[in-house]
């Protein structure tokens, strides 16, 4: 027989909700902040922004208390059934959504408009927990792995079908997830490869090493490749011998291509690079025969998918990416200044926040954000209006507000009895961690304008509500965990 060692009001944790309380009602008057008329002085009136948050924030208490009162067992029951729920509507999304702003990620009910990308977020947080929670789950099987992974990596192909593509690379982070649960490390380290490859090619391409014809992009990534192949022999075979002779004959044949270059015949050292890394290749596949050991393989097969890589992302860059994403991203690795165009958001909110100063301006008295220069100001961009009525210091306390939120989830996931509870609580972790992260980022210029909510500030009731049912959901199942059986 199932009993429970305290009521469900005594195993909740009450920390998290009074930091949820305290965000939901500083993002209810940021909104107002952002959004007030002078011609209408009404909060309350259900025609205004403000009001149709307010209306919002009761629904998601309705809804935060109605997930307590479930059984914490019917999340881990009913895990696949409602992700499975999600993915079809994800999928009938992408061809009834009317077109907004260039996406098709909106259903129209009437005079209710939900985005099911950000539901979708929880359900795939479910269904993730529920796989690794079976008996036949072994962290570190590459079959088990590849289920894992394709679990979110299949809605977020579906939300890129809808021209989503902010809201779709937040289901990145699942694989912190992984990670947490045993992923080896060089899977994450992949991931972090491949931003910088991305960066530093897409940025120094167009600039060319001083003396040489070879593209500075290209010749940075190709030298990290060369030298990750090394370290990367030390890290996991701690052999001497293949890591000297990789970094000798890199460093003398680059050394002596160099001055060649330099001072005779001007050439294209990126060929000698690129012979390099065939012959580095080559020479790890020969003692991985030799040895017997697939270690040299793998190295070399990294060395393979991140050559492959490094030159596809200008197809991808070029091709894939829409005009407005590319201008985004060359703002901000400061290829373009454009600050009438795609910068106009960012440099209109760092005015807004800069403008605040150490004690902000006031509640409803912040100039920039009355006047509408900064664009989407109550919902993307709703941080500039914290920064400019609430300054610095205001701003802080927000940011430390969110600080808590993330350690104590962080504390009660890692309490949790079960993988199920764990693995869902991570991944709570991660979604709040990375919309906080870009979403600051943005506001401030440090990350591209990719469009996604500010968690509990951002105006909306579809982020509102998927954030909430994404807390709630972990908060039942925390209270739940001290259930036993007897």
């Amino acid at each position: 027989m199932v009993t429970r060692k305290d009521s469900i009001w005594k195993s909740l944790d009450w920390v998290t909700i009074c930091v949820y309380l305290i965000l939901i009602i500083f993002g209810w008057f940021s909104v107002c902040g952002a959004s007030y008329d002078y011609q209408t002085h009404e909060f309350w009136d259900f025609s205004t922004r403000a009001g149709k948050q307010m209306a919002w924030i009761i629904c998601s208490f309705g809804l935060g208390f109605v997930l307590l009162m479930l059984e914490d067992s019917l999340y881990d029951i009913f895990g696949y059934l409602i992700y499975a729920a999600l993915i079809a509507l994800l999928i009938v999304t992408i061809f009834i959504a009317p077109d907004t702003k260039g996406s098709r990620s909106w259903l129209v009910m009437g005079p209710v408009s939900l985005q099911p990308a950000e539901f979708a977020k929880f359900a795939t947080a479910l269904a993730l927990a529920k796989y690794m929670n079976t008996y036949s789950f072994i962290s570190g099987n590459w079959r088990n792995t590849l289920a894992v992974i394709s679990l979110f990596l299949f809605p977020m192909g579906l939300i890129i079908m809808q021209r989503e593509t902010g809201s779709a690379l937040v289901y990145l982070i699942f694989f912190m997830v992984l990670y947490r649960e045993g992923l080896p490390g060089v899977v994450l380290f992949s991931g972090v490869c491949a931003v910088v490859y991305f960066v530093v090619g897409i940025r120094f391409n167009g600039n060319f090493l001083e003396g040489t014809l070879a593209p500075i992009g290209s010749f940075s990534v190709l030298s990290m490749i060369l030298l990750f192949e090394a370290g990367m022999v030390w890290v996991y075979k701690r052999k001497w011998e293949p890591m000297r002779n990789i970094l000798c004959v890199t460093v003398g044949s680059l050394l002596i291509a160099y001055l060649i270059s330099r001072y005779l015949v001007p050439f294209n050292i990126v060929w000698v690079q690129l012979a390099l890394c065939i012959l580095t290749i080559g020479y790890l596949f020969f003692l991985s025969l030799s040895e017997r050991q697939i270690a040299y393989f793998l190295i070399g097969m990294f060395a393979v998918g991140s050559i492959a890589f490094l030159y596809s992302s200008d197809y991808v860059f070029n091709k894939v990416l829409e005009p407005h994403q590319q201008v985004r991203i060359k703002v901000v690795l400061g290829m373009e200044d454009d600050l009438t165009g795609a910068g106009y958001n960012v440099n209109q909110s760092k005015i807004a926040i800069g403008s605040g100063g150490l004690t902000g301006k006031g509640f409803l008295n912040g100039t920039q954000t009355k006047l509408k220069y900064v664009p989407e100001q109550d919902t993307d961009f709703i941080f500039c209006t914290v920064g400019e009525e609430e300054g610095f210091i205001g701003s802080s306390a927000v940011l430390l507000l969110f600080l808590v939120l993330i350690l104590r989830l962080v504390v009660l996931s890692e309490r949790q009895n079960s993988t199920f509870g764990r693995v869902y609580g991570y991944s709570v972790v991660g979604i709040f961690l990375f919309h906080l992260f870009i979403n600051v980022g943005m506001v401030l210029g440090l990350t591209p304008v990719i469009g996604i909510p500010l968690p509990f500030f951002s105006y909306g009731g579809s982020s509102l509500w998927g954030f909430t049912i994404l807390l709630f959901i972990f908060l039942r199942i925390d209270a739940g965990r001290k259930k036993r059986f007897v």
